[in-house]
């Protein structure tokens, strides 16, 4: 039976999950959409047009809706200043919750909302896309497989020309360090997934040039070492002259014992280690390609039926509310070091507001 779900926000990025990420799970019997919300009106046309809902299951008053539905569970994808207010709603119709990231837009908000949920009952999930995309499933398999060894140090691209005011949609202009909280939270994740452990200490630079339309930074140098010994190195930029590595088609460089691992603009590529030569020298292109993994669903799309399968009773969702805590501390103890031009002791940094 399909779970009942409200989607709440549709919008934005809102458009793509009514477009392009909740109709996969229609189609195979896991999930119905009983009604949207959008204080936009013109926004539920989205949800209108992919989602088949009628005037009558579009709301642009959230109470009315919940109260008006009977749900399992709703959907957050509305900006982070807005998740805690939502998820207040769907505690109070004790409904699961799937959020867009961040949790919250500050570390204290997100806390509150883990132990919010927790305290209810309630199963909610984060959608952390970036992790669950074939290429970077692809790179994590091949590091988490053991067969190239240890990896000493994680290095990441990730640069756009977003310069012009409203090019990473409006309210990302708008509000304090974008890049870290609304970029840097899928990329920072990602390094310590992909590096194998929590982030011990963190120490970031962020910035904005004048000519950069944003209220907030939109540049970011980070450094990360993690319990484990392993490094990461993280460049980030919304106001480059061009995109070398724009959104889902980011550089990361892999080094371990055995091999350098390069994954650019979907393309992963190996370089193995020859204990018989030194000095050698290769250029990126030269390395062996490996295909990406193939399934039907990637990204939000898989998130989605990996939540229904939680709701089932299945395996616990990787990106629950609770352990994504840790993504949320690396960004706001990002934000924290680059206010005070200091590393960051990230557990430490979360554990204070617990």
């Amino acid at each position: 039976m399909a779970y009942k779900m409200i989607q709440v926000g549709t919008g934005g990025f809102g458009a793509n999950w009514c477009s392009e990420f909740l109709p996969p799970n229609i189609k195979d019997g896991l999930i119905e959409v009983v009604a949207a919300v959008d204080i936009n009106p013109e926004n539920l046309e989205y949800a209108k047009r992919h989602l088949n809902l009628t005037a009558g299951q579009c709301y642009t008053d959230i109470h009315k809706a919940f109260n008006e539905n009977r749900a399992d569970f709703c959907t957050v994808v509305v900006p982070p200043a807005f998740h805690e207010g939502v998820v207040d709603v769907a505690l109070s119709h004790d409904m699961h919750i799937l959020s867009e990231k961040p949790i919250a837009d500050s570390l204290e908000a997100s806390v509150r909302i883990a132990k919010n949920v927790k305290k209810a009952g309630i199963k909610m999930g984060v959608t952390m896309s970036h992790r669950f995309d074939a290429d970077k499933t692809t790179l994590r398999n091949i590091i988490r497989s053991g067969q190239y060894g240890p990896v000493d140090y994680i290095y990441s691209r990730f640069t756009c020309d977003c310069r012009k005011y409203a090019s990473w949609g409006k309210f990302r202009h708008e509000i304090a360090d974008p890049l870290l909280v609304e970029g840097a939270v899928h990329h920072l994740d990602l390094l310590a997934d992909m590096g194998g452990a929590k982030c011990d200490r963190i120490f970031a630079e962020t910035w904005n040039p004048e000519w950069g339309e944003y209220k907030g930074d939109s540049q970011a140098f980070v450094v990360m070492h993690l319990e484990n010994g392993v490094r990461a190195l993280y460049e980030g930029a919304k106001t480059n002259a061009v995109g070398l590595n724009q959104w889902t088609n980011e550089y990361i460089r892999v080094e371990c014992e055995k091999a350098t691992i390069i994954l650019g603009n979907r393309r992963l590529e190996v370089f193995e280690y020859d204990p018989e030569s030194t000095y050698r020298a290769v250029k990126e292109g030269q390395g062996t390609e490996v295909p990406l993994l193939t399934r039907d669903k990637w990204a939000n799309a898989w998130l989605i039926e990996k939540f229904v399968r939680w709701l089932d009773g299945g395996e616990k969702m990787e990106t629950n509310v609770e352990d994504n805590l840790q993504s949320v501390a690396l960004i706001f103890s990002a934000i924290e070091s680059s206010h005070t031009g200091m590393p960051i002791k990230t557990q430490d940094f979360l554990n204070s507001c617990i």
